[in-house]
């Protein structure tokens, strides 16, 4: 274990984010609301991220705004146009009203799209089968690379209009920018295949496109995969480089640190148990049956520990000078002290607050130091109904 930082930071103190003073230095991590059956904000989703906001994160996240139509994970999200930014609007002042900030997670799904719900190809770096929306993908010219880095731009200016205090580039899981830099998924031959530097542009690209339409007036950071979790993909080496060269870019005010793909390893993300029968359950059969049969090859089992992203995230806090963002893990106070202990600048939290959406003001409050998610993972297959923790709210809420 590293040495302590000397006068490490409260936890529970504010905070600067780029031009932002964030009450305290814990963010509300992205996870997908399930809240948006139109595409467009709801009552649930306004109340979805009002609750953390009340209980007294300093940030929440909202999760996931498409910067493109095919860029969706499915077609029930949000994608980034003027029609939209009425109701991030109407979001953004609600959890204002409660004393945080709100930052807009902006990107291109890629091969991780569902291209049956969308109606839309998924466009990934090259051509391959997605067990996604099962059908094969189609490798993404050059036009639409660049089409997509301006529309990251063009969201983030949406976002700005729409009252957002940052903007959260994704470039993890396998989505778009996150494939590219995959040598497993990436076999181009053009500029933006081969090399690390190439790419790796993709990414950079976003960012810049993203800190060019905004500059200050709002918070950048990134969302990005140390370890992409499968045989082939990016490991810790490549993407350490992608974030020096971020770093020395000056696109983006902090890097959050994830792992795992939602294309072929999902579950390295999250730890914990693999909840093979409550996914089956969001399926109509034949489809159930199959998944209950063989989604334990696709939803593997993980061991869940707190913190278990911190042993890979060190080698970022050693080599960089940019603020971080520990993810994975992070449920205890003592966990999130020892992340400030150890040099990080901030936590997200997800799944603890899904059960708890109070529990940063129990840490003030002193009535808890430990949260009561134990882990079970049954809340990821409600993005399908509305993400919740089941054993809170067992049955979906009215749709708003």
């Amino acid at each position: 274990m590293p040495p302590a930082v000397p006068d490490a930071p409260d936890v529970l103190a504010p905070a600067r984010l780029g031009p932002l003073t964030l009450r305290n230095r814990i963010v509300k991590a992205a996870t997908f609301e399930g809240a948006t059956p139109d595409g467009l904000v709801t009552d649930r989703l306004i109340d979805y991220h009002r609750a953390p906001a009340a209980g007294g994160v300093g940030m929440t996240t909202v999760a996931y705004l498409a910067v493109a139509p095919e860029g969706r994970t499915e077609r029930r999200q949000i994608w980034m146009r003027p029609e939209a930014v009425p109701g991030l609007r109407r979001l953004t002042d609600a959890v204002h009203a409660e004393g945080a900030a709100v930052s807009a997670q902006i990107g291109h799904a890629g091969p991780v799209a569902n291209a049956a719900s969308n109606r839309l190809p998924a466009l990934a770096p090259t051509r391959r089968f997605s067990p996604l929306g099962m059908r094969t993908t189609r490798a993404a010219t050059a036009s639409d690379v660049e089409r997509i880095v301006r529309a990251h731009g063009e969201a983030a200016r949406l976002a700005l209009d729409a009252g957002f205090d940052a903007v959260e580039v994704h470039m993890g899981h396998n989505y778009f920018t996150s494939a590219f830099l995959s040598p497993r998924l990436n076999r181009r031959k053009d500029r933006y295949g081969g090399s690390l530097a190439n790419r790796a542009s993709v990414a950079r690209a976003a960012a810049r496109a993203v800190r060019d339409a905004v500059g200050d007036r709002l918070a950048v950071t990134a969302k990005l995969n140390m370890d992409d979790g499968v045989r082939g993909g990016t490991r810790i080496d490549d993407s350490l480089r992608l974030a020096r060269w971020l770093q020395d870019d000056g696109t983006v005010d902090a890097l959050e640190l994830t792992a795992g793909s939602s294309l072929l390893n999902p579950m390295y993300l999250f730890r914990g148990d693999a909840p093979v029968r409550d996914f089956a359950a969001t399926f109509p059969q034949p489809v159930r049956s199959v998944v209950r049969a063989l989604g334990g090859r696709f939803l593997i089992d993980y061991p869940y520990e707190e913190a278990y992203l911190l042993d890979s995230a060190r080698r970022f806090r050693a080599e960089l000078d940019l603020p971080l963002i520990l993810l994975g893990g992070i449920a205890d106070l003592a966990t999130a002290r020892r992340a400030m202990a150890e040099g990080f600048d901030f936590v997200a939290m997800g799944r603890a607050l899904l059960r708890e959406p109070d529990l940063v003001d129990r840490y003030r409050a002193g009535t808890s130091t430990t949260s009561l998610c134990v882990h079970c993972n049954r809340c990821v297959p409600t993005i399908y109904s509305g993400t919740r923790c089941v054993l809170v709210t067992p049955e979906p809420p009215p749709r708003g």
